[in-house]
């Protein structure tokens, strides 16, 4: 019998890659969008154009049709996954809420972090809703919702750079000019590609394994920030990357936005245990290393003009930060 998924969600950097994924494995999959992405559906899915957190959206929406999964990539705060949940209790086998390994305690205690570890996070809201979030998941599954948990690192695709600057600090690297980093750039960062992590990811939609757990997601290659740089620098086809070392503290001082992201995420070095999620998908394979992820990134640049026009803010930004040094 066919697999129906639904997905909240599914024209982003996570969910367009696991919406292919699971069309590729066989699945049925819906997504509900309200339309307003620059990344078109995948053709061969069901759509329904809707705002989830209009009341009665979901509700109406699981009355229509059954499905077996519901991918939650939209919930970010408890409230809104509280009122998820509450649209589809009773009309699935399995509530999939994607939370993030931002929730682990900041340094951690011991590498690999397993999912057992820690969480606290109080440099970066976001993280410290996801926990918040994450909280109210498992008061439901205690009541029964038969629930999973996924925490993926850093995901990315050719439409999302993975450093602070985005697509500025492709052009600053290319033109030669100083891009910061944080104080110890030699601190390791778990970066995956998104068709790396759909394929973890798909092996926990309809297991009943994976139903009351909490799964760290991602690949096996963590790069010091030094390494992430070099190979943009060799994608774009420039110098050695100018890289100016500024204290987090600093960046944090100087630029409240970049300093949650440091001081919550970059600053220290965060490698994971992912053989929970493998023992699910032993033949699941990194393919994608980030010298591949960097040569697709740049040639998107390249072949986008609106992304070759450096954002004037984020470049004042950087500079700001960089007269800080």
């Amino acid at each position: 019998m066919t697999q129906r998924v639904l997905f909240l969600g599914g024209t982003g950097v996570i969910s367009a890659a696991c919406v292919r994924r699971a069309i590729e494995t066989g699945k049925e999959v819906t997504i509900v969008t309200r339309g307003t992405s620059a990344r078109s559906p995948h053709p061969e899915t069901r759509v329904l154009t809707a705002d989830v957190r209009s009341p009665g959206t979901l509700e109406r929406i699981t009355r229509e049709r059954e499905y077996d999964t519901v991918v939650d990539v939209l919930g970010f705060t408890p409230d809104q996954v509280a009122q998820t949940i509450d649209a589809v209790r009773g009309r699935c086998g399995q509530y999939v809420f994607v939370s993030s390994a931002t929730v682990y305690e900041r340094p951690p205690r011991t590498l690999p972090v397993a999912e057992n570890a820690p969480q606290a996070n109080p440099h970066w809201e976001y993280a410290r809703l996801k926990i918040a979030a994450e909280a109210l998941v498992r008061s439901r599954m205690a009541e029964g919702l038969p629930a999973t948990i996924v925490r993926p690192s850093h995901t990315y695709d050719d439409t999302r750079p993975v450093t602070l600057g985005g697509w500025t600090d492709l052009a600053r690297i290319s033109a030669g000019e100083p891009v910061f980093v944080h104080d110890d750039p030699t601190t390791l960062w778990t970066i995956t590609h998104a068709r790396d992590f759909a394929v973890l990811f798909d092996a926990l939609l309809g297991d009943t394994r994976a139903v009351g757990g909490a799964f760290n997601v991602m690949g096996e290659e963590a790069l010091s920030f030094l390494q992430i740089y070099d190979e943009l620098a060799r994608a774009c086809g420039a110098a050695e990357p100018v890289l100016v070392r500024v204290p987090a503290e600093r960046i944090a001082d100087v630029d409240a936005r970049f300093g949650e992201r440091v001081l919550g995420d970059h600053a220290y070095s965060m490698t994971f245990d992912t053989s929970r999620v493998r023992a699910l998908a032993p033949d699941a394979q990194t393919t994608v290393p980030f010298s591949q992820g960097a040569a697709e990134l740049v040639r998107r640049h390249r072949a986008m003009p609106a992304a070759q026009q450096r954002d004037p803010e984020m470049d004042a930004r950087i500079e700001a930060v960089l007269a800080a040094a």
